[in-house]
C-alpha cells in the first residue's frame, strides 16, 4: 500500500496547552481522505504541521518516503503539497494569471516577466485539470467559487499532487459545491492525486471522501473508511456523545413588526453600491434568513441595521424608532443585540480577557459597579463564570487574552455576551462559522428559543443548511437587491442557489 504521507506520534505543545498529542496517520496514494474534530480538537494545527508552518515538539512527517527535515511551507510545496485556507489568499486588483504565478513568473530572456506567457500556462493548466477560469480576468471580480478554483490552481502550478483544502465549500453555493466535488473524483481518478479535506459538514465527508480520520481534544481517536461509519456515528465521536440536530418545531404566529427596511441604499468601502433599493421586515417570533453570496451586499445591509455604517437612501426601523444617524450603542438600547460577521475585528477586544469581553455593554449596570464608578469585580467575575461554563468556552482560564483563543471559541464569547441580553430584537450574522457540531447545536437551540420567547431574527449565514434549518422565512440577496423570498419547506437549496447567482429558473421573486 503506497502512503504519500505518513504522519508519526505527532504532538505539539503550545504554551499550557496541548494541541496535538501522540497523533499517528497515514494517507494513501490517490485518496479524499477527510479530517473532522471539534474546535481544538487539533486538526488545523495537525495539517498546519504537515504543510510546513509548524514543527512539532515530537514525532515525525514522511512525505512520499521522505522524512521532513526542515518544516517550512517552501519545502513543502517542494515536496509536492500544497494548501487551501479557508481565507483565500489572493490580490484583489492582480488578474487569475498574475495571482497564480505570482513568484514564479514565466521570464523573457531570463529577465523580464512574460505576462502572454503567464496567460497561456495558466489557461493551459485550467484545461488540463477541468478548473475553467479566464486567465485575464481581475480577481475583485470574479464569484468566490472561481476565486476558489483560482487558489487551487496556484497549488497545481507549483507541482503539487497532495491538496489540502480547508473548510473548502463554507463561502460556495450548492451549484458551486457539487462543481468542485466532481472537479475533486475526476483529478484524484486522472491524475493520481491525493486530498484532505478539513470540514465540519458531515453530510460532505459522506458524500467526498474515501476514508475519515476523527480528532478529539488532541488525539486521533477513530480512523475508518468512510462507508462503514454515518453522520450520527462521525457526530458522536467528535463530541464524545450523540448529538441531536436542531430542528424547526411548531410555533405561534409571527407578532408585530420590530425591524423595517424600506429602500435602502447603502455604498460599500469604496464608495460603490452595495444595497440597491432593499426592501426587508423581520416580525417579532419569527427567524428571517439571508442567502447571499459572499459580496452581495448583505454585509453591508446588516452593519446598517446595527449602525456599523450610514446608509445614503431609504430608511430603518428597529421596534417602531428611525434609527437614521444613531450611534451601535444608540440602537442597541432599542432593544438590539448583534453577533457581527467578523468576530476579530469587532465582536471582541482580541487583547481583553474572557472576563472583560463578556461584560462589554453591562459594565455600567449597578449590579457590576461599587458607589457607581468603582467596579465590583466579585460579581463580575461570578457573572462571567456562569457564562464561561453555559457556553463551554475553553481555554486556560477566565483570564486567557480572547485573542490567543480558537476562532470556535472566540465565537462562543460573542455569542455569549450577546444572548445574554434581554433583547427582543437580534441580528446575527454567521453564527457558526468555524464552530464545532457540538457548539452548533447549543448555538441553533439558543436562536431557537429566542425566536420562540418572541424575539425578531435576522440571520445571515454562509452554511445553507443552517439557514434552512432555522429560518421560517428565507430571503435572497444578489447584488445588492433581494431576488427571491420564501417560507420555511416551500424550496430546496439547489433552487434557492439559482436566486443566490440572480438566476431565476426556479420561478418568479416576491420583492419584500
Amino acid at each position: 500500500m503506497e502512503y504519500v504521507v505518513e504522519m508519526k506520534n505527532i504532538t505539539m505543545d503550545f504554551p499550557g496547552i496541548r494541541a496535538n498529542d501522540d497523533v499517528s496517520l497515514s494517507v494513501k496514494k490517490g485518496e479524499i481522505f477527510a479530517l473532522v474534530g471539534e474546535n481544538g480538537a487539533g486538526k488545523s494545527t495537525l495539517m498546519n504541521i504537515l504543510y510546513g508552518i509548524l514543527t512539532p515538539t515530537t514525532g515525525e512527517v514522511i512525505i512520499k518516503g521522505k522524512k521532513v527535515t526542515a518544516f517550512n511551507p517552501k519545502n513543502t510545496i517542494a515536496a509536492g503539497v500544497g494548501m487551501v485556507h479557508q481565507h483565500f489568499m489572493l490580490v484583489p486588483s492582480f488578474t487569475v494569471a498574475q495571482n497564480i504565478v505570482m513568484s514564479r513568473e514565466p521570464r523573457k530572456w531570463g529577465l523580464f516577466c512574460d505576462d502572454r506567457g503567464a496567460v497561456e500556462a495558466v489557461r493551459s493548466l485550467s484545461e488540463e485539470y477541468g478548473l475553467h477560469v479566464n486567465p485575464e480576468d481581475v480577481v475583485r471580480e470574479i464569484s468566490v467559487g472561481l476565486q476558489q478554483r483560482v487558489e487551487i490552481l496556484k497549488t497545481l502550478y507549483r507541482g503539487a499532487d497532495v491538496l489540502i483544502l480547508d473548510e473548502p465549500t463554507a463561502v460556495l453555493t450548492p451549484q458551486e459545491t457539487d462543481e468542485l466535488f466532481a472537479i475533486l473524483r475526476r483529478v484524484v481518478k486522472e491524475k493520481g492525486m491525493t486530498v484532505i479535506i478539513i470540514t465540519h459538514k458531515l453530510y460532505e465527508v459522506m458524500a467526498i471522501s474515501d476514508r475519515v480520520a476523527v480528532m478529539r481534544q488532541g488525539k486521533l481517536v477513530h480512523l475508518e473508511e468512510t462507508k462503514n461509519v454515518t453522520e450520527r456515528s462521525l457526530a458522536a465521536m467528535m463530541v464524545g456523545r450523540d448529538v441531536v440536530q436542531v430542528q424547526q418545531q411548531e410555533k405561534a404566529a409571527p407578532g408585530e413588526e420590530k425591524i423595517r427596511v424600506r429602500d435602502l441604499q447603502v455604498q460599500d468601502n469604496r464608495g460603490l453600491p452595495a444595497v440597491r433599493g432593499l426592501s426587508l421586515s423581520v416580525r417579532a417570533g419569527e427567524v428571517v434568513g439571508i442567502a447571499a453570496i459572499e459580496g452581495n451586499g448583505q454585509s453591508e445591509l446588516l452593519e446598517a441595521i446595527t449602525g456599523m455604517r450610514t446608509y445614503t437612501g431609504g430608511s430603518i426601523h428597529v421596534n417602531g424608532t428611525d434609527v437614521s444617524g444613531m450611534t451601535p450603542g444608540q440602537i442597541r438600547d432599542l432593544g438590539l443585540s448583534h453577533v457581527p460577521e467578523d468576530r476579530l475585528s469587532t465582536g471582541v477586544s482580541p487583547d481583553a480577557d474572557i472576563t472583560d469581553n463578556l461584560l462589554v455593554g453591562k459594565h455600567r449596570q449597578a449590579e457590576f459597579t461599587k458607589f457607581g464608578f468603582h467596579q465590583n469585580r466579585k460579581a463580575i467575575e461570578g457573572y462571567a463564570s456562569r457564562l464561561f461554563e453555559k457556553f463551554d468556552i475553553r481555554a486556560s482560564g477566565m483570564d486567557a487574552r480572547v485573542g490567543s483563543l480558537s476562532g470556535g471559541n472566540m465565537q462562543k464569547v460573542v455569542i455569549a455576551r450577546e444572548f445574554s441580553f434581554p433583547s427582543d430584537v437580534l441580528v446575527i450574522s454567521q453564527p457558526t462559522r468555524g464552530v464545532d457540531i457540538g457548539a452548533n447545536e447549543f448555538i441553533h437551540s439558543r436562536i431557537l428559543e429566542k425566536r420562540n420567547e418572541g424575539a425578531a431574527v435576522l440571520l445571515c449565514s454562509a452554511d445553507l443548511d443552517e439557514v434552512f434549518r432555522l429560518s421560517d422565512r428565507i430571503v435572497t440577496i444578489y447584488e445588492g437587491k433581494i431576488t427571491g423570498e420564501f417560507e420555511a419547506g416551500t424550496i430546496t437549496k439547489a433552487e434557492l442557489g439559482y436566486y443566490m447567482t440572480g438566476d431565476r429558473k426556479a420561478g418568479g421573486a416576491i420583492e419584500a
